[in-house]
């Protein structure tokens, strides 16, 4: 059985990409197809799949400008000698067209932000450009009328959270089946907590790090961001210096900023949120907005994983900060991590195989 997986971009190693490695050990034959390929920012185990860019690949420096053309690009690649497509959706990915006979399952992390649930802030919040805002709203029109007409190419969609379930359903009046992402459990580990809290994610509005960052320059308290993108200027311009940017690290380093810190903050809806589930893993408690992935990643009851606060408000998150104080004794490291094994790789693997017909595609364990 030759099989096709469709990712929407490579272009940095984020929670999407880390799926992707995970079907690349379960689907080790496949080939990739992708809009925008940098082998030099991407895994080994990405790398050594044979992967095809769209002919948009030259202009990848550009690429989030280029979304009017993205649907056009997955439309020319040639899958007709496939029989199993395996899309990965968050930027556009599902929209290829696949053979009659062949079998399209989309896993889908989630429908994309910037046509649906987040359009209103990315038209008027976020594009600083009055004109870039008039021009937003036909294009955007047309392409959630690709998006959602190329939500029938696919035979079976697969949610990576009831939250994108329902998004699913909202979107595309789709059944999804639930399968959480993989994470590598295994590999985080727990140590006595330093004073600093610790956010790691992508600096893009949708994240809400302005706010975090507004609440920690003023309360004064120890704060480290790892990550990067184009908030990151604008970011640092608000800090104080009790905040540092650690920028893009290594896993070993980020391990190791998980397993010493005192917690992991969250300040934005998550679709699922497998940095969460990576704090959890080091045996810390995460602070987040109680919305979104973090009502299905992190404990509130026993073991205590933490605490979810209700508003998207400076105001709300201090005071969940300052609340944190009385509760961060109950914390038990150990049961935080076995609450984490639940979304481990492994646990992917078996639901995925299940799905993706086993008796044709076998697991090969990370590092074997």
């Amino acid at each position: 059985m030759r099989t096709a997986i469709v990712h929407y971009w490579l272009l940095n190693m984020r929670g999407g990409e880390k799926v992707l490695e995970a079907l690349c050990r379960l689907l080790p034959d496949a080939d990739l197809f992708t809009l925008f390929y940098e082998p030099d920012r991407v895994s080994p185990v990405i790398r050594a799949h044979r992967c095809q860019a769209s002919f948009l690949q030259p202009f990848r420096k550009f690429h989030r400008s280029l979304l009017p053309l993205m649907p056009m690009a997955l439309e020319q690649f040639d899958l007709r000698e496939y029989d199993l497509i395996v899309s990965s959706e968050s930027g556009p990915a599902k929209g290829v067209l696949a053979p009659s006979g062949a079998r399209h399952v989309c896993y889908c992390h989630t429908p994309m932000r910037y046509l649906w649930d987040l359009y209103p802030a990315y038209r008027n919040e976020w594009t600083a450009s009055s004109a870039k805002r008039a021009l937003m709203t036909p294009l955007a029109h047309y392409l959630r009328m690709w998006d959602y007409a190329s939500a029938a190419r696919v035979d079976h969609f697969v949610a990576n959270s009831e939250n994108v379930r329902r998004r699913i359903a909202r979107s595309y009046r789709r059944e999804a089946q639930v399968i959480p992402p993989p994470v590598a459990v295994e590999t985080f580990y727990s140590k006595p907590s330093e004073d600093y809290y610790l956010i790691v994610s992508e600096l893009v509005p949708y994240k809400r790090l302005d706010m975090a960052v507004r609440v920690f320059a003023r309360n004064g308290r120890k704060l480290k961001i790892v990550g990067g993108g184009p908030e990151f200027k604008a970011l640092q311009r608000a800090a104080a210096s009790n905040i540092e940017f650690c920028g893009r690290v290594d896993d070993q380093e980020l391990r190791e900023l998980y397993a010493r810190c005192r917690a992991f903050v969250m300040p934005g809806e998550e679709d699922f949120g497998i940095t969460a589930v990576e704090a959890l893993a080091s045996g810390k408690p995460v602070i987040a907005l109680g919305r979104g992935g973090a009502l299905e990643t992190v404990p509130a009851g026993e073991p205590l994983g933490g605490l979810l606060y209700a508003a998207p408000d400076d105001d709300t998150l201090r005071r969940a900060i300052e609340h944190w104080d009385q509760l961060e004794s109950l914390v038990r490291p150990r049961a935080l991590q076995s609450h984490a094994a639940q979304f481990s790789e492994a646990e992917f693997a078996k639901k995925m195989g299940v799905l993706l017909r086993p008796d044709e595609c076998r697991y090969v364990e990370a590092g074997g």
